[in-house]
């Protein structure tokens, strides 16, 4: 069996995975009322995005491993803070429990695969080391 080289995050299962999360948390987010606007949902918005987004930093340093690790365990910090505010949602009333369970576990998912890619780094660097400028 041949496995297709990934080139480009958007390839990437975790980033498909945080991607139609985020889509989903806002049209949810739609319903949310209108003094959460520049609260809550711009922030539950605003983490689930970044997900996405530092991810595909993450992919684009991957020339050096600290940077790589560094933007994937933002990452993870914005996908666990994405999961606090779906159980503000849940627990102000503007999300259903049965709304916000799938999207929390999905967030779960996501967490469990940086941490495996943050783990195992090394997997995921290019290889060769870069030269330094200050030679």
């Amino acid at each position: 069996m041949t496995v297709a080289k990934i080139t480009s995050h958007t390839e990437l299962e975790v980033y498909q995975k945080a991607l139609d999360a985020a889509k989903r948390l806002f049209r949810l987010s739609k319903s949310f009322p209108k003094e959460e606007t520049y609260s809550l949902t711009d922030q539950v918005r605003r983490s689930s995005r970044s997900v996405c987004a530092n991810l595909a930093e993450a992919w684009r340093k991957r020339r050096y491993e600290g940077a790589f690790i560094a933007k994937l365990s933002d990452a993870e910090g914005e996908a666990a803070e994405t999961q606090v505010w779906l159980e503000f949602a849940v627990d102000a009333g503007y999300l259903h429990r049965d709304e916000a369970k799938p999207l929390y576990l999905a967030y779960d998912e996501v967490i469990r695969t940086l941490v495996g890619m943050i783990n195992h780094a090394d997997k995921w660097v290019l290889p060769g080391k870069p030269t330094s400028d200050a030679t």
